[in-house]
């Protein structure tokens, strides 16, 4: 709780994943990959639960033994491929607060940005109270600019993204962000609902580029081993 305001704390992790079998629960470091994000949760602040929102009874197992909770599983209409995070978000607030464990934010904490450090998400949780917003993402400074990207056309020419000239010095380009996936914060009310757009929230929290990975395939696997030593 951070004054007066309860903070849900929901850790999708369907068990169907095609880049990396059983990603959710692939062992990193001698650890399950969804016990970073349920750690640092555990060691927030101001976090009230710990829910895990997951269709796979094996990662429902380690969940809980990592000391999450999982009070239900997640319907199979909501772990196909075509399901979307917001749609297995509603469920659990709409699931728990049938129960009268009413909470006044949902922290999205997806299990594959296992960088995030406990700090990260009360950060979070002071700025999008301090902002007085109803919805906040974790952005960090994009490594490849966008001034220097390009789009080829249909004559086979090249095309700037950005509407910008690119003869500047590099230490004089404009800051840009790129949303990292680690935090998501929402205030649950009736603006909460399915057509809720989790990437497209309003607030920014910033983090620093070293804290950004988000685990897709082996390679990105790799580097979590190394920075997670």
């Amino acid at each position: 709780m951070y004054e007066s305001k309860r903070f849900l704390a929901v850790i999708p992790a369907r068990g169907g994943s095609k880049g990396i079998p059983n990603k959710n629960i692939i062992d990193v470091n001698g650890k399950p990959l969804i016990q970073y994000t349920i750690d640092e949760a555990k060691q927030s602040k101001y976090i009230d639960r710990v829910v895990v929102s997951t269709d796979s009874e094996k990662i429902a197992e380690v969940a809980v033994t990592g000391g999450a909770d999982v009070p239900f599983l997640r319907p199979d209409y909501l772990a196909s491929d075509e399901a979307k995070t917001i749609d297995a978000l509603v469920h659990v607030v709409n699931t728990i607060h049938s129960s009268s464990d009413v909470y006044d934010y949902i922290v999205l904490l997806q299990p594959t940005q296992p960088l995030r450090k406990h700090w990260h998400i009360d950060e979070a949780i002071e700025t999008i109270l301090e902002k007085k917003s109803t919805s906040l993402i974790s952005v960090s400074p994009v490594k490849e600019h966008p001034i220097l990207m390009r789009t080829i056309d249909e004559n086979g020419g090249l095309k700037s993204l950005l509407n910008l000239s690119s003869t500047v010095r590099r230490q004089d380009f404009p800051t840009f962000y790129k949303v990292n996936g680690a935090i998501y914060i929402n205030k649950i009310d009736s603006n909460f609902s399915v057509d809720t757009s989790l990437n497209d929230n309003l607030t920014p929290y910033i983090m620093g580029v070293e804290y950004d990975l988000d685990i897709d395939d082996f390679e990105d696997l790799k580097q979590a081993e190394r920075k997670l030593k």
